[in-house]
């Protein structure tokens, strides 16, 4: 990964942290993106000094909030000379009917919009760059939904987990619809399934949950480490080179759900969002 310029979202906890520490020591220039800006340059700093990579730097955004989104791409899009990698990893389980800055599901918003708009906006510096990636995590919660575009904003769902379920179907449909659209552009674009990883990501959610991950389910559940397998696997394995518009389990490519192959259902949640984010469809 020499040469290579990564941006890592949500890099400052769990599968996001051992991503941009893995292409750190793999010699990439990494993007530490964090919500918090002194917890994002203690992370960059750290990540940087146990690796000896001095290419490490720490960006800021709240994802729940899209004029920080596109904040950020117009800084990138000025400072960097390049961008090879674009890791989608930020997510949250939010409480059921939070709501973000912008009025929509806090579930929704950053672990669909946000990185639907932010990809959108660095869509010319990844063509400039071209071979370049895009990666977008999601997750096997995907499995159980199906989107109600009555209801994007999950007014009617009774639970985080839902709301959460939802978006990560969202992210595959994304991942699906952008790969189409970038055919033939020197762009890839693969969504992935992690595992299910000991990370921060529950720390909102439902107190049985909490409970239950942390006493029933925590002995079967993977390292930050292991979680972040996938990632660095997409971002980097030279026999994927122009492979895109799959998912991935681990390392192994396979069939996401028939829900998220759907192309009518993909194509209406892209003109959704490009209406959502004011990002051109």
């Amino acid at each position: 990964m020499n040469g290579k310029i990564c941006l890592v979202t949500g890099a400052t906890h769990g599968i996001g942290l051992a991503t941009a520490r893995a292409l750190a020591a793999s010699g990439a220039t990494v993007l530490v993106h964090g919500r918090d800006l002194a917890r994002a340059r203690t992370v960059a700093e750290d990540i940087g000094h146990d690796t000896g990579n001095p290419q490490v730097r720490f960006v800021q955004a709240d994802f729940a909030q899209l004029a920080q989104v596109r904040r950020l791409a117009q800084e990138l899009q000025a400072q960097l000379p390049r961008l090879d990698v674009l890791i989608n990893n930020a997510g949250v389980m939010a409480a059921v009917h939070t709501r973000s800055a912008d009025g929509y599901d806090l579930s929704f918003a950053v672990n669909h919009l946000a990185p639907f708009l932010l990809t959108g906006l660095l869509l010319d510096k990844l063509k400039g760059s071209a071979p370049s990636r895009v990666i977008v995590v999601a997750s096997n919660a995907h499995r159980r939904a199906t989107l109600d575009f009555g209801d994007l904003m999950n007014a009617r769902v009774s639970g985080s987990l839902a709301a959460y379920e939802r978006s990560k179907l969202a992210n595959v449909l994304f991942a699906r619809s952008l790969a189409r659209r970038l055919a033939g552009s020197g762009v890839t674009v693969n969504a992935l399934h992690p595992g299910l990883v000991r990370s921060h990501l529950f720390s909102n959610s439902p107190r049985l949950l909490r409970v239950l991950l942390s006493s029933v389910g925590r002995p079967f559940m993977l390292s930050p480490q292991q979680g972040a397998r996938a990632s660095v696997y997409l971002a980097a394995a030279p026999e994927l080179e122009g492979e895109s518009g799959g998912y991935y389990h681990g390392c192994r490519r396979v069939a996401p759900s028939l829900a998220a192959q759907s192309e009518a259902c993909a194509e209406r949640l892209w003109q959704e969002s490009a209406r959502l984010t004011g990002l051109a469809a």
